[in-house]
């Protein structure tokens, strides 16, 4: 497995940079023109190993994907929903829980048997949430452990029983899962959402002719309407420009520009979180298609202090915890994460993946039940860490690196690849290249 050095950063970060496509865009597109009728292109499109798995799996439902990934582009080709046809074979998902329980509701709607699986991270995330609520449909559905665990097997039919649902926990993929199923409907459905989680599945789905209708705390979503395809330029990745952010924001005299960047309000948690801490963060050139915003961000190292975030502002943020926990050491106080439980049933338990590889390099890091306490500004030390197999956990220890005392070494890099195959990249266009990767490939 690759593993990397990284030194301290020697000189201040600059650069006028594009924003990395959004994978969570990305997926849905994906789905979304598998669902529609005709030709769906895809601009900006983020090509990675999860969406690549995404891509695979609607394949074996007969739908016609051509890749471009030069030209960053995706054409899918389909004849709507009741077109789509019984899976040839397994649908793996690799390690993409997104592909997994988004997919899991298009099959529901599908005649036939779907079987997903995925990499043994995937099979040990919790997979009872989209079991439960998608049984209300009539379909039969079922996994491993008593409903815990993928592998799941769905034996889907068209149509699908109306069901009401109330999400336990704010999760958009079990709400996406949910929002596709209830396409397949024989009435409205509706489900109900206490706390808001990112809505890029309603917009996309209104922006095709989803009849998709908010009110309070419920969607309702109606059944009927033929989906027509429409092309889609999709804006940059905030959960992965996030690592950028930090890098500017921590190293003395950085200025850096990032543009094309989603601005969505269910997705720029961390950005507000970031001004509140007194960051120097400013938008511009704001624009808004199919209900999405997007935008220019100009970033210069600022001087931080600490925050409290709460389990209402978890949502917005949530993919963005393991690097703000970086940035919280070097902020002047005690920065308090509550209600972030979620974080242990990811690609790895971030809370504790995150708190281990801190402390290690010398940072005051109380893990809790559902969150950690982060004392600062702490000087940061040299040391090995390690990725625990998780991409953000793994790119927020390389921006740990850049402001440690001494070299820090991560093992398993390759996992950056899931999200952000051009990170070092990127890295290296802004100026910082004191990083030595050391294969381990035979």
């Amino acid at each position: 497995m690759d593993k990397v050095r990284i030194l301290p950063a020697s000189s201040k970060l600059i650069g006028d940079i594009l924003c990395p496509p959004d994978k969570s865009f990305s997926h849905r597109a994906a789905m979304i023109g598998a669902l529609s009728s005709g030709e769906t292109l895809i601009h900006n499109f983020s090509f990675c190993q999860d969406t690549w798995s995404t891509l695979h799996c609607l394949e074996l439902f007969g739908v016609t994907i051509q890749a471009y990934p030069n030209q960053g582009v995706v054409k899918v080709t389909s004849s709507g929903k009741d077109g789509l046809s019984e899976p040839s074979d397994i649908l793996d998902v690799g390690n993409s829980g997104t592909t997994l329980r988004l997919i899991a509701g298009i099959s529901a709607g599908i005649q036939g048997l779907s079987v997903l699986t995925g990499d043994q991270s995937i099979r040990q995330r919790p997979m009872k949430r989209i079991i439960d609520p998608l049984r209300k449909t009539g379909i039969v559905i079922g996994g491993r452990d008593g409903d815990r665990y993928a592998p799941l097997y769905i034996i889907g039919k068209n149509p699908l029983r109306a069901f009401h649902h109330t999400l336990e926990i704010p999760s958009a993929q079990v709400k996406s899962c949910l929002l596709f199923a209830a396409l397949w409907g024989d009435a409205p459905s509706f489900i109900k959402e206490p706390i808001p989680s990112r809505n890029h599945t309603e917009n996309m789905l209104q922006a095709v002719g989803g009849d998709i209708r908010k009110q309070n705390e419920i969607i309702q979503v109606y059944p009927g309407k033929d989906l027509i395809a429409r092309p889609f330029h999709l804006p940059g990745d905030a959960s992965s420009a996030a690592f950028l952010i930090a890098a500017a924001l921590l190293i003395s005299k950085s200025h850096l520009i990032i543009r094309n960047i989603g601005l969505n309000p269910t997705r720029i948690g961390m950005v507000h979180c970031l001004q509140r801490m007194g960051a120097k963060i400013n938008l511009f050139d704001v624009s808004e298609e199919w209900g999405e915003q997007q935008g220019h961000m100009v970033i210069e190292h600022s001087i931080l202090n600490s925050f409290e975030i709460n389990q209402d502002q978890i949502p917005a943020l949530i993919d963005e915890i393991p690097i703000l926990s970086v940035l919280a050491t070097q902020a002047h106080g005690r920065s308090i994460i509550r209600g972030a439980g979620e974080l242990r049933v990811k690609e790895s338990d971030r809370l504790h993946a995150i708190s281990e590889n801190l402390n290690r390099l010398g940072a005051e890091v109380r893990e809790t039940d559902d969150g950690l306490v982060i004392s600062g500004p702490i000087r940061l030390k040299g040391g090995k860490v390690k990725s625990y197999h998780d991409h953000r956990v793994a790119m927020s220890m390389v921006i740990a690196g850049l402001i440690a005392d001494a070299p820090v070494e991560i093992d398993d890099i390759e996992c950056i690849s899931i999200s952000y195959p051009n990170f070092f990249n990127d890295l290296q266009k802004i100026g910082y290249r004191d990083f030595e990767i050391e294969s381990n490939t035979v």
